[in-house]
């Protein structure tokens, strides 16, 4: 069997869905090297630029909800082109802001306009695949994203030597073409709006949460968890590469690449192999793997097991990923896939929110192997909570008990 096979029946939205993704992910420079940046160029101490992050992930918290509500009601395309849109004028306007205070609030703000594209963009995909092509559909889509970051935070690594300044600017543009893709190319495919009628009047806030569906509580608290491991990379990972292994950004950079070229020729052959595996198998492997590779940086003492850890980690990651968005669109009833997909962002927001201002704290007050032996230890409950998941779809009306 050609295990490529499976892309080529996928609808034309969906591809161009892929190339303004690709687009948009290619110039991602900011966020990887934010850390940096706020240390080496603005002179804050790393629990400083760790908060600046932990605010991104608030920012990301409030948008998630927001976004999942929004696109049930109007649509995902609306928020996905205002979304690039704003990001792409706030990347302008970051460097030119330098106080502390200031520099938090433009990334709060910048954090809540990018992150309303995640859930938006994981609906439409579930709207116009069918439901036999949705791993499929997710691989592409990660794909894409993987190609794109393979150039972006590689190539920010030897701007950032000379500039940092230009990561900003490269950001923004590549951002606001993404926004031009999606706005002048028409989409054949229509979104199943929730009209007011099709939901009770009397939804809590649990239910916009999905908190009253068990399956996805069990499922988001292990996430939050494998979250808080995985944005290690964007928090201390940096600083220990640079200030304990003497390594330089260029380095760090070149570990996306890594990462995103394994993902580009790895990542739909070893989907379509694991294709009938159950979720819970997928997941808690991949949770498991991401625990390992982070477990293995604190005793790195140069590259090479850097980048050996860097590989089981990305395996941790290609597994998980397309797993994950696949079994929340599976279970989610149709009319809520909004609020399910912004719930699955939500909890990656809450982890960003703590994962590099923790990681970055423990860093400094208790060294590196302290740090990735913690880090080990939450993927590992992460893992085991993984296991424990279901997936048998959710029935219509998605509110009654």
């Amino acid at each position: 069997m050609n295990i490529w096979r499976s892309l080529k029946g996928l609808p034309h939205d969906v591809w161009v869905l892929a190339i303004a993704t690709l687009i948009n992910r290619a110039g991602t420079m900011v966020l990887p090297f934010l850390v940096l940046y706020l240390t080496r160029e603005l002179g804050f101490s790393a629990p400083r630029a760790g908060l600046a992050l932990a605010v991104y992930g608030a920012g990301a918290i409030i948008a998630a909800p927001i976004a999942g509500r929004l696109t049930d009601r109007i649509g995902p395309l609306p928020i996905m082109r205002a979304s690039l849109v704003l990001s792409g004028i706030l990347l302008l306007v970051m460097p030119l802001v330098r106080s502390f205070p200031a520099v938090l609030a433009v990334t709060l703000v910048w954090s809540i306009v990018s992150e309303l594209f995640r859930p938006a963009n994981l609906v439409i995909i579930a709207d116009i695949v069918p439901a036999d092509k949705l791993k499929p559909a997710y691989a592409l889509s990660r794909l894409a994203i993987n190609l794109g970051m393979s150039i972006g935070p590689a190539a920010a690594g030897f701007i950032a030597e000379e500039s940092f300044t230009w990561i900003f600017i490269g950001d923004a543009v590549t951002t606001l073409a993404a926004a031009a893709v999606l706005i002048v190319t028409p989409f054949t495919a229509s979104h199943r709006i929730a009209h007011p009628h099709a939901e009770p009047e009397r939804q809590s806030i649990l239910d916009t949460l999905v908190l009253d569906d068990r399956r996805m509580v069990l499922f988001l608290s292990a996430i939050f968890l494998m979250g808080v491991v995985f944005f290690q990379i964007e928090g201390p990972l940096p600083l220990f590469l640079v200030q304990d292994l003497a390594l330089s950004p260029a380095f760090y950079g070149g570990l996306f690449t890594l990462n995103t070229v394994m993902i580009v020729f790895m990542e739909v052959p070893l989907n379509a192999a694991t294709a009938h595996w159950p979720h819970r198998r997928a997941l808690a492997i991949g949770a498991f793997l991401f625990a390992v590779g982070s477990g293995a940086f604190g005793f790195a003492a140069g590259p090479v097991l850097v980048i050996i850890a860097m590989m089981v980690w990305t395996f941790g990651e290609m597994l998980l990923f397309p797993q994950a968005a696949a079994y929340v669109a599976e279970i989610a009833p149709p009319s809520r896939r909004g609020q399910y997909m912004g719930a699955y962002s939500l909890a990656f927001s809450l982890s960003f929110a703590v994962a590099p201002w923790a990681g970055t704290s423990a860093y400094a007050r208790f060294g590196a192997l302290s740090l990735w032996l913690g880090v080990f230890a939450v993927g590992v409950v992460s893992a085991l909570m993984m296991i424990q998941v279901r997936a048998e779809p959710r029935a219509e009306p998605a509110l009654s008990s």
